[in-house]
């Protein structure tokens, strides 16, 4: 596992939430692996309370999967679950794209123009991980720019599912066709293009379904 430090005003349940979280999508916890609470507290410097909460949190959304005299697992990868978290992605990312076609400001776009040139930058670099880390910003700042930060929030527990699978398409297929992706949502963005905008994120979302079969062959042991 990775451990990142506190965060200023971050309760000791929800920085414990969000280590596993990203250790989840990022695979360095694989599905399967079981959980420690108390290595996991110790490395945090918590008591075991909140990590148990954070666990209970993360199973309440099926991506934990607590054994009773077992113990807590990374649960494989439901493929009913990632579909359903996709398909309320592409519902809300294309709402939200339309709105941030009408009232991003330059603000907004000039820190979307930053992101995407970042991923140009490492594009060249065949830095796959930099890239990742940089898709899941530049949609953030989408919603941001669509005054839709809450909605961010709330759905973004959901996509655990979804996203887990997007690192792992970004592993097996190395296929970073993401960041022409993400350069065409930001210009239809920049030129209120509200149909081409939309269009790009229905494609954007869509690549998960390509990848699947080289996804599962690459890593059968991960799928239910």
């Amino acid at each position: 596992m990775k451990f990142t430090n506190r965060l200023q005003q971050e309760t000791a349940r929800d920085y414990a939430f969000r280590v596993l979280r990203d250790n989840i999508v990022s695979l360095e916890l694989k599905p399967g692996t079981l959980i420690s609470e108390n290595e996991m507290a110790m490395e945090l410097g918590l008591s075991r309370t909140p990590v148990r909460e954070a666990i209970i949190d993360l199973a309440k959304v099926s991506i934990i999967e607590t054994i009773p005299q077992r113990g807590s697992y990374v649960a494989l990868i439901d493929t009913k679950m990632v579909e359903e978290s996709r398909f309320l992605r592409k519902v809300l990312d294309k709402a939200v794209i339309e709105v941030a076609c009408d009232i991003a400001n330059s603000a907004s776009i000039e820190a979307m123009e930053e992101n995407v040139h970042l991923q140009e930058f490492y594009l060249e670099k065949s830095d796959t991980n930099r890239i990742f880390e940089l898709d899941n910003a530049f949609h953030k700042l989408i919603y941001s720019a669509a005054q839709k930060d809450i909605i961010y929030d709330i759905r973004s527990t959901m996509m655990l599912h979804f996203d887990r699978v997007r690192t792992l398409s970004v592993e097996a297929v190395k296929d970073m066709k993401i960041v022409g992706d993400h350069r065409g949502m930001l210009e239809a963005i920049k030129g209120h293009d509200k149909e081409a905008a939309v269009a790009l994120v229905e494609k954007h979302l869509g690549r998960y379904r390509v990848d699947e079969t080289k996804i599962r062959e690459e890593f059968p042991a991960y799928f239910k």
